[in-house]
């Protein structure tokens, strides 16, 4: 009898053999082939690791271990996402300075990961708070300011009014901070930006290029947002002013009955004097203020708005004078800050038209009443009530009214895209410092590269200011420079970069991660880019990916990386959730922890369970008793030593199921479908239980399918076995396709229309054997004569008796 499965003696054991071994070091021989594999790195929390973070991790881990089998030298790292918010707020709250609490979290996460047994390359680990990292974080900044892509810029930005700092719309959430739960208030700030628009038809047509889910291309498409539409110019009337404006639909101007502009516009300022209700939209002002982007521009909040009184605008198509009005669902940060309303062809202009009692005119023919009740976007049918386009069909409507604006000078064709510019700024302490001086005389000026890394001072205080300056601001001695490029004086920039920077580039780092001439060796990365596989959340499809798919193709186009998409494929897991099928938290009290799954039932069993709980692509629900039906499976796995009979080979009843089972988990795992890999190996499993004996040579191979998802119990039986070497290092067994093919099959046989017996035949049995055996299966219920035999091949046979 083999001695009881003791996971806490086993899982301890081998990750000392494995790192004493080095057993997962990528190696510098580039002439074996490579595999990239890649998982988001994480933002070491105080609260550690919980259990959605082993889910994508043991996933891409299943498959660096199945590639190292299979002869790749496999780069498969870890590091840290270090710098942001969450850490500054948590040294704020408990005065301890962030460089220790992110050392204090790193320690924990990284004894959490190793508990777990996976096979990160640790010589590779990377941080971004480490100096020597983000002196290239820095370095590519500076390629992007003297390419002209980084500038300074006056804006409104989402202000927190708790973290006191600006905020990407991204991290505001339903108007609060995603970090803190504050509200959010506009502020004008003058920001750093980043002119990801200058890339946005490279970030379109790269995604033809690239195997991602489609999911996440079309996140990455809606996200960027391209359109074709036209620019248009509104006179104001009276002035040389004019508003201008982009639609989609410029063949619906003769419907356009007013105009909208944002809170935040300039022509607001200009005309202030001769607007007669300047107070009234001066409260409004200070009442959009106070809303985040996404509240703004929600489609099914109420309308708000106050006409302009004093100026109006001219529609260029008909010359008639059209009222101007004020409203927050316009956004000063998207398109030009003014828009043309179309309420008969527009839902939420509809709205606002119907609310504040404004004319409605249709101009595409087929809709309902657009008196009572609205039809949106109309993109068929022909135009009416518009002078010299009606009668035709939309398309052609369109094209002739931007030759008609063109000819004019009214106006201009115009592809658009709904992305807007990086908010590259953070006004905190825990970030990468801009290395960036402003001298009164030059404006702003790169630090020479020499100079970096431009390192973060350590700071008295690092809380945040009332007035929104960082607190780097206040450290005098470390603000005040001289000029690069005059020599006179010069202040630092004091703003930090966004959490986003550092994990903008880091897949890059892993490659040469000790390199203290470049950010990699050219020949590190010609030879380990594209990654070859990433996994990541859904949540960072429109952020990260997009944000670190830019920096890349800038570094393309300058000759850094050697391509021009940095992950080939891109893949994405479900999360999961409590027992209750609610998101963990723990004001929900349904916060499982890993430390405990591991202690109880073993790395190895939530291993298993994570990957055995659902479709990895969708959310599951956590189950205890899920994790210990896995714990009973990999006992009974343990328990087949007990079995175990001599024999290289496969026996001759079982052949053609181990060649089934070693596709089946061959190309479930290449395919997301670690569910139905483990149950293929549960089926195995009951199939050797069954019969009461297994061979050495299908134990061996068993053991080796298994390893990926369960690699320490896998070495352990191993090596008591008898088996040579490590399973680590042997190679992936392989399927011979004629032997997945059953030989025989079961046939039911039926007398009059009822099943009587089951018959094993051969798959290629002709019509005569098939009946012949079917007779002596059945041969004591034949008690009639035969008046009929039907046989159809591998699915029936019934014969008829009277």
């Amino acid at each position: 009898m083999s001695v009881p499965y003791n996971h806490k003696v086993i899982e301890k054991k081998w990750q000392k053999v494995w790192d004493d071994n080095k057993a997962f070091a990528a190696t510098d021989d580039y002439s074996k082939p490579k595999y990239y594999a890649l998982v988001e790195f994480p933002y070491p929390s105080g609260q550690g690791l919980h259990v959605g973070h082993p889910r994508p991790y043991t996933a891409l881990d299943i498959v660096a271990r199945k590639r190292r089998m299979q002869g790749y030298n496999v780069l498969y790292p870890m590091g840290w996402d270090a710098f942001g918010l969450p850490t500054e707020n948590y040294a704020i709250k408990n005065k301890i300075h962030p460089k220790i609490v992110t050392a204090n979290n790193v320690k924990r996460f990284k004894e959490q990961l190793h508990s777990l047994g996976y096979s990160f390359d640790w010589d590779r680990e990377v941080n971004t708070t480490d100096p020597e990292y983000y002196k290239w974080t820095q370095w590519i900044f500076l390629k992007l300011f003297k390419a002209g892509l980084a500038y300074k810029s006056e804006m409104p930005i989402n202000w927190c009014t708790s973290c006191k700092v600006g905020l990407a719309n991204e991290e505001v959430v339903n108007g609060v901070c995603e970090r803190c739960g504050s509200p959010v208030v506009r502020k004008v700030k003058s920001q750093w930006m980043l002119k990801i628009t200058d890339y946005a038809e490279k970030l379109l047509e790269g995604l033809n290029d690239v195997d991602y889910i489609e999911r996440v291309k079309v996140s990455q498409k809606n996200w960027i947002g391209k359109s074709q539409g036209a620019e248009v110019d509104f006179a104001i009337a009276g002035k040389e002013d004019k508003l201008t404006v982009y639609t989609t639909r410029p063949d619906t101007l003769f419907g356009a009955t007013y105009m909208v502009v944002s809170p935040e516009h300039p022509a607001l300022e200009k005309y202030k004097d001769e607007i007669k209700n300047m107070d009234a939209i001066r409260e409004y002002q200070e009442q959009a203020a106070r809303k985040s982007d996404f509240e703004r521009s929600e489609l099914a909040k109420d309308k708000t708005g106050v006409q302009i009184d004093g100026i109006c605008a001219v529609n260029p198509v008909n010359g008639k004078e059209i009222p101007i009005w004020v409203s927050d669902y316009v956004l000063m940060s998207y398109g030009t800050g003014a828009i043309m309303a179309v309420p008969a062809h527009d839902t939420r202009d509809w709205e606002f038209a119907k609310k504040f009692n404004l004319p409605i005119i249709e101009v595409v023919a087929g809709g309902e009443n657009v008196q009572e009740e609205a039809f949106t976007d109309v993109a068929t049918g022909k135009m009416v009530n518009s002078g010299f386009l009606d009668g035709l069909e939309v398309a052609e409507a369109k094209k002739k009214i931007i030759d008609w604006l063109e000819e004019k000078k009214l106006g201009t064709g115009k592809t658009n895209y709904k992305l807007r510019d990086w908010v590259f700024s953070r006004q905190r302490y825990w970030g990468e410092p801009i290395p960036i001086v402003h001298c009164d005389k030059c404006g702003y000026v790169a630090l020479p590269e020499s100079e970096l890394p431009l390192e973060l001072p350590d700071v008295e205080s690092y809380m945040p200011t009332d007035n929104g300056e960082s607190p780097l601001a206040a450290m005098t001695d470390w603000v005040n420079t001289t000029c690069p490029c005059c020599g006179g004086p010069a202040k630092r920039e004091t703003d930090t970069m966004p959490q986003w920077a550092g994990s903008s580039w880091y897949f890059l780092r892993y490659t040469d991660p000790k390199n203290t001439e470049a950010l990699a060796s050219p020949e590190a990365l010609n030879y380990w880019l594209p990654v070859d596989w990433y996994n990541g959340g859904m949540e960072h499809t429109t952020l990260h990916l997009l944000y670190s798919r830019f920096w890349h193709k800038f570094l393309y186009d300058n000759k850094v990386v050697p391509c021009p998409e940095p992950y080939q494929k891109r893949t994405s897991h479900g999360m999961i959730l409590g027992e209750n099928g609610e998101k963990m938290s723990k004001s929900r009290g349904n916060v499982v922890n890993p430390d405990e799954i591991v202690n109880d039932y073993g790395a190895d069993t939530l291993r298993t369970y994570e990957m055995f709980i659902g479709a990895f692509d969708l959310s599951a629900s956590w189950s205890e008793n899920g994790v210990k039906g896995c714990r009973r499976f990999l006992e009974r796995v343990w328990k087949l030593q007990d079995i175990l009979v001599d024999g290289d080979d496969f026996s001759s009843d079982m052949e053609t199921k181990m060649h089934q089972t070693i596709k089946k988990v061959s190309n479930d795992f290449e395919n997301l479908k670690y569910n139905t890999a483990i149950a293929a190996l549960m089926a195995l499993l009951n199939d050797f239980a069954k019969k009461g004996s297994i061979t050495k040579g299908e134990y061996r191979t068993f053991l080796l399918l298994l390893n990926p998802v369960a690699p320490h119990i896998t070495e352990e039986i191993w090596n008591t076995c008898g088996y040579e070497g490590y399973v680590y290092q042997q190679t992936w067994p392989e399927y011979d396709e004629a032997k997945t093919v059953e030989n025989t099959i079961e046939i039911a046989v039926q007398i009059n229309g009822k099943t009587r017996g089951v018959v094993a035949l051969p798959v290629d049995a002709d019509k005569e054997t098939a009946l012949a055996k079917a007779k002596e299966v059945v041969a004591d219920k034949l008690t009639g004569t035969i008046i009929k035999e039907i046989y159809v091949p591998k699915k029936i046979i019934n014969i008829v008796q009277k």
